[in-house]
């Protein structure tokens, strides 16, 4: 699900990795929008499998995993946060356009398809038999420079 064209190279270095700082630090920002129009569970799930594909791919997202008083070992989660929008469908397709031509945005997407189908094959098979103007997405994951991903998604609001 994620865009060729724009996953080399986007991440965190080591030394840019500081945890101890507010995530408005960070050099890049994290934004998943998702069309708000979807029932909850479409919605949410839409967010996770974006997240997904972003968290394995953007290197240096993820920070420690935390250990509780206990012992207990909790993967580590997003140290520069990451911010789920909502925007109507139009909106979506605006936002992935530009980020997908944005020098140093990463970019991962939920098409529809992805939803309708049961089989991975399947989705894969629907895809390419679909015209790119024809796609239709349920959530757009963006990384890249703060000040770029400000500009792309504008005030959009939280999803509710």
């Amino acid at each position: 699900m994620a865009d060729e064209q724009t996953t080399s190279g986007v991440g965190f270095a080591p030394e840019e990795i500081d945890p101890a700082l507010p995530t408005r630090a960070a050099r890049l920002k994290w934004v998943i929008v998702v069309d708000r129009d979807l029932p909850a569970g479409r919605a949410v799930n839409a967010a996770v499998c974006v997240a997904a594909a972003t968290s394995t791919t953007v290197t240096g997202l993820l920070g420690d995993d935390a250990v509780d008083a206990d012992g207990g070992t909790h993967p580590g989660l997003p140290w520069a946060g990451c911010s789920v929008l909502a925007a109507d469908a139009a909106t979506l397709r605006v936002i992935r356009a530009k980020a997908t031509s944005s020098a140093g945005c990463f970019v991962a997407d939920m098409p529809a398809a992805a939803q309708r189908t049961r089989v991975y094959a399947d989705y894969l098979a629907t895809m390419k038999e679909t015209a790119a103007d024809d796609v239709e997405y349920y959530a757009v994951g963006v990384v890249g420079p703060r000040n770029r991903v400000d500009k792309i998604v504008g005030k959009l609001p939280l999803m509710p």
